[in-house]
């Protein structure tokens, strides 16, 4: 008897929250054991370089890694989650990470990656507001990369990374509840003057800076990663330096016409040691060069 042609399973359709967690330990125990996506783009640039794994090295895989926020955080928490606890050696960024890992090891711990199209298929509007967020980082990060070295730090890799994984919490949301995060920019949209961090307590019963940080201390993420990215300490030259190019990431994202942006510039003269019109021309030129 001839067997009847298989019919296709068609993939199951992703689940998402649609009631909020009571408390930041809820949300923090539900993404340490969450799957972390990462852009379709890294996931293919990924599978080229693993289809010529004896050429590749760890800079090579950096570059990838850090052109993602997810995959950062991702790759910085396995590499943390497997350190010795024997070993006082804290990874501070992802050349420093690849290097312990190697890359053979590295091929082998991330094999195909999920992606955030594939999660955020049914949810078009939700995966736009997450690309946002990413072009948004990436900025963040040219900014205060520029901001870092200005000011002679020494630490311009981490506070970079800082800036670009400042806002990786609220793409998880973007990914994981897309319909509450929407509700956040469905409420803004109608009243530009609610602030952010009010709304996400009344949807998501949290701050999201609160979430970043409980993560990232789980993950046993660098003391200085942790440390640079707790906005709660403004006064640390460091800590500013990545709020404020956060700051001016989010208020130029649709142009440099922001009611705010004033306010982004003085302070920002004062972490430079400049004048306004010294800063003013500094950003630009940063911006121009990104």
């Amino acid at each position: 008897m001839d067997e009847l042609p298989s019919t296709p399973v068609a993939a199951a359709a992703p689940a998402y929250l649609l009631e909020p967690f009571k408390d930041l330990a809820g949300w923090t125990r539900f993404f340490l054991q969450a799957e972390v996506p990462v852009l379709e783009k890294t996931s293919l640039a990924l599978e080229e370089l693993r289809a010529r794994e004896e050429d590749v090295d760890a800079s090579m895989l950096a570059d990838l890694v850090d052109s993602d926020p997810l995959f950062t955080i991702k790759v910085l928490a396995y590499v943390s989650a497997k350190r010795r606890n024997t070993d006082s050696t804290q990874t501070e960024t992802v050349i420093t990470s690849l290097v312990m890992m190697g890359v053979a090891p590295f091929f082998r711990e991330f094999g195909k990656q999920p992606t955030v199209e594939e999660r955020l298929c049914t949810q078009p509007a939700a995966l736009a507001v997450l690309q946002g967020l990413i072009r948004r980082a990436r900025r963040a990060a040219h900014f205060a990369t520029g901001f870092a070295v200005h000011r002679g730090d020494t630490d311009v890799a981490v506070i970079r990374q800082a800036a670009f994984l400042h806002d990786f919490a609220e793409m998880l949301m973007c990914c994981y509840a897309p319909a509450m995060e929407m509700e956040i920019r469905a409420m803004q949209q109608a009243n530009p003057t609610l602030r952010t961090i009010s709304l996400q307590r009344f949807v998501f019963n949290i701050d999201l800076n609160d979430l970043r940080q409980a993560l990232m201390k789980h993950w046993a993420l660098s003391e200085l990663l942790v440390r640079i990215s707790d906005g709660k300490h403004p006064e640390h030259p460091a800590v500013r330096n990545v709020l404020l190019a956060v700051r001016l990431a989010r208020h130029t994202e649709s142009g440099w016409d922001n009611a705010a942006l004033p306010d982004d510039i003085d302070d920002i003269a004062v972490l430079l040691n400049s004048t306004a019109r010294v800063a003013r021309a500094f950003v630009y030129k940063i911006d121009q060069t990104a």
